[in-house]
């Protein structure tokens, strides 16, 4: 019996339960699983890619702070500003936050502040394209998709690492 390859991967993190998506060799999403945790012991029977797994591996050594850069090919669709956004996110150094206002300066449209924000809410590549090294101007932590105890769990993450 040959194994199925599929284009995903849900694992157990720290955080909850990830799934790691690619096309075309390159990730087009990571986000936090909903749902059954039961799925992951299904994928046991089935083959995923090399990009897939080396994905998997890297996420591991990050939660082991073991990690502060990815080196994965990224693919994220969406509008060009939004993809300008998240190229912007990349460069928040490991253990570092910046503020909306920064963002939209790093892309060279500071009044784009608002809209920095949705672009961050919208990205499709969490932890990888940093959006939770972003907060508020005033130092709070502010909202994440995931949730505040993961963004919370990932800045301290970070900065208990940081060398």
């Amino acid at each position: 019996m040959s194994k199925i390859v599929k284009d995903s991967f849900i694992y157990k993190s720290p955080i909850g339960m990830l799934k790691i998506c690619e096309n075309e060799g390159r990730i087009t999403n990571l986000y936090l699983q909903q749902g059954d945790p039961s799925m992951v012991s299904m994928q046991n029977n089935v083959q995923h890619s090399d990009l897939l797994y080396e994905a998997y591996k890297q996420l591991e050594e990050y939660f082991r702070g073991n990690r502060k850069q990815f080196d994965l090919p990224l693919h994220y669709a969406g509008t060009p500003f939004q993809r300008q956004v998240w190229s912007e996110l990349q460069n928040i150094p490991y253990g570092e936050t910046r503020c909306y206002e920064d963002i939209a300066i790093g892309i060279g449209n500071e009044k784009a502040v608002r809209a920095v924000g949705q672009a961050n809410n919208r990205n499709p590549i969490m932890i990888i394209v940093p959006c939770h090294r972003v907060i508020r101007k005033n130092g709070e932590i502010g909202g994440f998709g995931c949730g505040i105890e993961v963004k919370e769990y990932l800045l301290n993450l970070e900065k208990g690492k940081r060398k």
